[in-house]
Order: structure tokens, then C-alpha cells, then sequence
């Protein structure tokens, strides 16, 4: 059974138990806090057994420990543990400081965990769902707000239909090969082709690039990232696409790697239609947070051009990438929830006018995020599309790669207008004056998307050893 493998998963589950009963019990102005702690405890001491896990299967092949899934899941706990400290200071000024809080951020991270080491289409599916339940919550949380119930019930309901697809996928899959378990699928495969079997690889991508809020599966992402309170949005721009874009590099390069010629059109096509329409469609955004929403769609384009090239190049790029999207849009959402005037939170980029008189130190952190997020160097944005397009490129798709450069300057009008407004419109009052913890986080992740070419040596090498074990 080896069920030392599952380590991080199961003591995550164990301490998410311990928290909900301690969030009951403790005094109820005390709660929140309390439980928050505790998660943020339970979470590092999550990514210690991750990293320290030793690489394997267990549970009958359920759980896969490998350098790849320690990579991903490292990320995925970084996006949740940034989501959780931002959260600290949003939630008590909008009235949702409610224990729950961290522990639906608990197991919706345990979900993601799973989804990242699952070596079988029922842990797949399990991960998936645990992760989407959490979220669905979370994402209705400010429940006197109509504009976050209409977001949870619009995610649930399409997420409903995602999954509804998914399950039709993995029930082709079975009743072609026989099998749940991911090895025994590409050995199946191997040994007897299946043609019918693009069928269910077709209805497989489509239900995971509704997690990826990869185009034309996108249609719920503008709305739950403007409706949701921003601490639920800035770990829906993270942990969730880490978890989403691990499962389908494994899925699509474990059990069908060999089947390329299947699946590699149709990730191409999502690709594309991903970054052109985040970038159009962002062009016309008044509100900060729905073209941070646009602009996930287009990022996740860019990322599965690392996918559409099948090699190991490209999977490192895409691992690569995810790990500078991960700091740049914690960071961009650290600004975003410090847009608080009056103790009130405001979203519209019109709101940021005059900042960089009013705040210089804010303005100059944000202007570094936009710069990356658009991929101007030697911001880390620009070294994250820098290898997907250098693998793109090496695996002949040159038509791909030259899109994704010219959305890129496209995209890179929405991201400098914010610049713009902010050091050269006139008007606008001072915002109020940062907490701590946004504080830390912003220049935390600003200064790592600055000097990544430092500090990039160990996260290339990281990546380059999981996608060899990605392909092994």
C-alpha cells in the first residue's frame, strides 16, 4: 500500500478536522484568528512532508510522489499561504472574518494536493472535486453580497457541467483501456490503439480547462473573479491554475504522451483562442478585477503553449511559467486589496489615479508587477513566456509561438494604461494606509519578479528534474 506517500494529504485532512472543531469551540472573537493561524501552521508544515516525501507510489497506485508533483505542490501551498495572509487584513474590513474561512481554504488546498499526485482517474476526479466544493463556498462567502452570491452560484453551476464532462471523458477512457490507473491506460494504449479514444480525450480537456479558465471554457472567470471577495480571488488566480495545469500535463503527458497526435491540435486551438481573447477582450475592462481576470485567460494561453509541444522543453517551460504567474498575480492582488479608501475597498482602475504622488512605494510595486505580467525583461514575466516560446519554436510550431508574441504586445496596452493612470492622469484622493501583511507580500513578490534572474538558478533546475519525471 506504501501509504507513506500520501503523507502530505492525509495529515493536511487530519489537521483540516482539527481546526474545524477548534473554529467551533474557540471564543467567537477569537475564532477566525485562531483558525487562521493554525492553517497557516498546517500549511507550512504541509510543504515540509511534500518536500520531504520520498518519490513512489502508494495507496495502489492512487498517489504518485515524484519530483514533479513536489514542484507543483509546492506551488500550490505557496498560492494558498499567499492567499491565506492576504485574506488577514480583507476579511475583518468586509465583515467576513468567519472561521470557516481558513478551513475551506484548507481543504480546497488538500483537494488541489491530490489533484497534483493522482495517479488514477478516481483520485483525479476526488482532488478535483474536493478542491471545486471549497471553492463554490468560498466564493459565495460574503453572503450579504449579491454580486458574491451570484459568483458562487454562477461557478457552481458551470462547474457542475465541467465536471459532468470530465466524468463522461474518464468513463470513454475506462471502457476503452479498461482501467482507472494512468500507467496501466498508457500500457493499454500501447498495446492495442484505441482510435475512438480522442473522443474521451477531447471531453477530458475540456472539463480541466474549465478549472484553467483556458478559452472557450472561460465564460465563468470575469464574474467569479469580480463577484468573489478579493481574498477568495487572489487564491482562485493562483493555487486552483497550478493544481489545473499540473493535472493536465498529467494526464495528457502520462497515460496518452504517446498519443501526441490526438490531443496536440486541440490544446493548440485553446491556446490560441486563450490569448487572443485575453487580450481584446481586456482592452475595454473599467474594473481592476475583471481584467486581472482576462488577463489569467490569456497567461493560461501562454502556459499550454508548453503543453501543445509535447516535449520536455516545453513542459519545463510551462512549470517555469507558473511558478513567476503564481508571484505576479499574488503580488498584483496584495495591490489591489490595498485599494481601500475611506476604510472601503474600490476596484476600478479609474481609483488608482494619481497614485504615484500619493504613494510612490505602492505605484513603483505595481508598476514592476505590470511590467512582468506583461513580459517586458528582465522581469520574470518575460523569462516565463521567454522558454515557452523558445520551446515552441525548438518543436516546430513557429505559427504558435508567433502569436503568442503579438498578443503579448497587445496585452501589454491594458497592463501599461494602469501605469499610465497612475503616474500621469490628474486627480485622485491618497488610499488608505497599507496593513503589514499587504505590505509584505507586494514588495515581497515584486522583488522576486525583479531579480528572478538572480534567484532563478534553483527553480530551472527544480523544473528541468520534475519534467523529467513527469516523462519517465
Amino acid at each position: 500500500m506504501n501509504w507513506q506517500i500520501a503523507l502530505p494529504e492525509l495529515c493536511l485532512g487530519g489537521a483540516g478536522l482539527a481546526i474545524l472543531m477548534v473554529g467551533v469551540f474557540a471564543p467567537r472573537g477569537r475564532a477566525y484568528l485562531t483558525c487562521t493561524g493554525l492553517t497557516l501552521g498546517a500549511l507550512v508544515a504541509t510543504l515540509y512532508l511534500v518536500l520531504t516525501t520520498p518519490s513512489g507510489t502508494g495507496l495502489s497506485h492512487l498517489f504518485v510522489a515524484d519530483a514533479y508533483s513536489r514542484f507543483m505542490q509546492t506551488l500550490v501551498l505557496a498560492g494558498s499561504l499567499l492567499a491565506l495572509v492576504l485574506s488577514l487584513d480583507f476579511n475583518p474590513a468586509v465583515a467576513i472574518d468567519r472561521f470557516e474561512f481558513p478551513v475551506l481554504v484548507l481543504f480546497a488546498t488538500l483537494g488541489m494536493l491530490v489533484m497534483v499526485s493522482a495517479g488514477n482517474c478516481i483520485s483525479l476526479y476526488l482532488g478535483l472535486e474536493l478542491q471545486s466544493l471549497g471553492i463554490y463556498v468560498l466564493a459565495a462567502f460574503a453572503r450579504d453580497d449579491r454580486r458574491s452570491v451570484e459568483a458562487g452560484l454562477k461557478y457552481f453551476v458551470l462547474g457542475a457541467l465541467a465536471s459532468g464532462l470530465l466524468l463522461y471523458g474518464i468513463s470513454l477512457v475506462y471502457g476503452f483501456t479498461g482501467s482507472m490507473n494512468f500507467a496501466h491506460i498508457r500500457d493499454a494504449l500501447v498495446a492495442t490503439p484505441a482510435p475512438g479514444l480522442v473522443i474521451g480525450i477531447v471531453f477530458m480537456i475540456a472539463g480541466l480547462a474549465f478549472k484553467l479558465s483556458a478559452a472557450p471554457f472561460h465564460m465563468w472567470t470575469p464574474d467569479v473573479y469580480e463577484g468573489a471577495p478579493t481574498s477568495v480571488t487572489a487564491l482562485l488566480a493562483t493555487a486552483p491554475k497550478v493544481a489545473a495545469i499540473a493535472l493536465l500535463l498529467r494526464v495528457l503527458v502520462g497515460p496518452f504522451g504517446h498519443q501526441l497526435g490526438s490531443w496536440q491540435q486541440i490544446v493548440i486551438l485553446v491556446s490560441v483562442v486563450s490569448m487572443l481573447w485575453g487580450a481584446f477582450a481586456a482592452l475595454g475592462q473599467t474594473n481592476i478585477k475583471r481584467l486581472m481576470a482576462y488577463s489569467s485567460i490569456g497567461h493560461m494561453g501562454y502556459a499550454l503553449i508548453g503543453l501543445a509541444t509535447g516535449t520536455q522543453a516545453g513542459i519545463r517551460g510551462v512549470m517555469i511559467y507558473m511558478a513567476t504567474y503564481v508571484a505576479m498575480s499574488a503580488g498584483s492582488f496584495a495591490v489591489i486589496i490595498a485599494m481601500r479608501r475611506n476604510h472601503r475597498p474600490v476596484e476600478r482602475i479609474a481609483d488608482l489615479t494619481g497614485l504615484g504622488r500619493t504613494d510612490p512605494a505602492l505605484a513603483l510595486v505595481l508598476t514592476t508587477l505590470m511590467f512582468s505580467m506583461a513580459g517586458i525583461p528582465p522581469m520574470a514575466g518575460f523569462f516565463g513566456k521567454l522558454y515557452v516560446f523558445l520551446a515552441a519554436v525548438q518543436a516546430g510550431l513557429w505559427a504558435l509561438a508567433v502569436i503568442g508574441v503579438l498578443t503579448s504586445v497587445i496585452g501589454a496596452y491594458y497592463y501599461i494604461r494602469i501605469i499610465k493612470v497612475m503616474y500621469f492622469d490628474v486627480g485622485g484622493e491618497a488610499l488608505d494606509r497599507r496593513p503589514v501583511a499587504l505590505t509584505t507580500v507586494a514588495f515581497a513578490t515584486a522583488a522576486f519578479t525583479v531579480f528572478f534572474v538572480i534567484v532563478s538558478h534553483p527553480i530551472i533546475a527544480a523544473a528541468q528534474a520534475a519534467s523529467r519525471a513527469l516523462l519517465n
